[in-house]
């Protein structure tokens, strides 16, 4: 029987690099893209890439996407899992915005203007409660995006080109919205990692505002999978709600990294950042009904094996 083969595009980040392990431990072949972007530190990405490059099954190809001819590419593959994003709320403000612009929106059309023309079967493509801007309560897919950053308006925007791109030529394409994904991997500029890194190194730790802020968590399993089974489902120019079981603040989050560390915080505050919804909460409704999307980790449980994975990243 032969392998189904899959392209994940940013498959040396912190999604992609362990979307692309589970994949091949589903019996996928696996073409994997990476630019290394500037976001963080190569050496990093490199060993997220480690397990995927020992499988015989993985090919990997570093190659910029702003410039790639997908024509090509998609001829190899039945599937697509396009991870790759330039991300960030607080870093999409000012001169680098054009930036965001042709990693977010214009790969995600050359991705699309290609698909068209090919027999790929089914392109997931991540995107980012960043869309919805604040929320008072649980929000749900037919809510108006708001963003609140200019990342969340390049995301929205290259949702809309997928929505587009099926309702006009049936490219077969579903988009996630991410909320606060964590886990092992996690990027060094997000919350937890730069949490846990601070408090294993003594290291103060920066709250934006009172830390009462809240997010719905999203552990990387769980991510993953919800990548499967919009991959499997019979939909095209959806989008779905991706998030987790447990909403937490801020603060609370730091006394579960202290409890699982034994080592206290030096926190210090600094005011409110723009761009930054007070509050994410993900009602996941539509991902259970037509995806059979069911979260599993907690957490608790999450952030006790980022942490073993920060400490030996790190060498703590």
């Amino acid at each position: 029987m032969k392998r189904k083969r899959a392209l994940v595009t940013g498959c040396a980040g912190f999604i992609g690099s362990t979307l692309s392990e589970r994949l091949l431990r589903e019996g996928y072949e696996v073409y994997g893209i990476d630019a290394f972007v500037h976001n963080y530190d190569r050496w990093v990405k490199e060993r997220n890439l480690q397990g995927a490059l020992a499988h015989p099954q993985f090919r990997f190809f570093e190659r910029d996407l702003r410039s790639l001819a997908f024509d090509e590419l998609l001829a190899r593959v039945d599937v697509v899992f396009h991870q790759a994003a330039l991300p960030g709320v607080r870093t999409s403000w000012g001169s680098q915005f054009q930036e965001y612009v042709d990693h977010n929106i214009l790969v995600t059309q050359a991705l699309l203007e290609a698909a068209k023309n090919s027999h790929v079967q089914k392109i997931v493509c991540a995107s980012s409660s960043s869309v919805y801007g604040g929320m008072s309560g649980p929000a749900d897919e037919t809510i108006m995006p708001q963003p609140l950053s200019p990342y969340g308006v390049t995301k929205l925007a290259a949702e809309q080109l997928c929505q587009l791109y099926a309702a006009v030529y049936g490219v077969p394409v579903v988009s996630l919205r991410y909320f606060t994904v964590f886990g092992p991997r996690q990027r060094p500029d997000m919350a937890f990692h730069k949490f846990i890194k601070n408090v294993l190194s003594g290291q103060p730790i920066e709250i934006y505002g009172d830390g009462e802020q809240s997010r719905d968590f999203t552990y990387i399993d769980d991510a993953v999978t919800a990548n499967l089974l919009a991959c499997a489902a019979p939909v095209k120019g959806v989008v779905f709600n991706i998030g987790g079981v447990s909403q937490l603040t801020v603060n609370d989050v730091i006394s579960l990294i202290e409890t699982r560390t034994g080592q206290r915080a030096n926190i210090q505050r600094r005011p409110e950042q723009p761009g930054d919804p007070r509050h994410t909460f993900a009602d996941i409704t539509k991902a259970r009904h037509l995806l059979g999307y069911d979260p599993q980790f907690d957490v608790e449980k999450g952030i006790s094996l980022q942490i073993e994975q920060v400490r030996r990243l790190y060498n703590f």
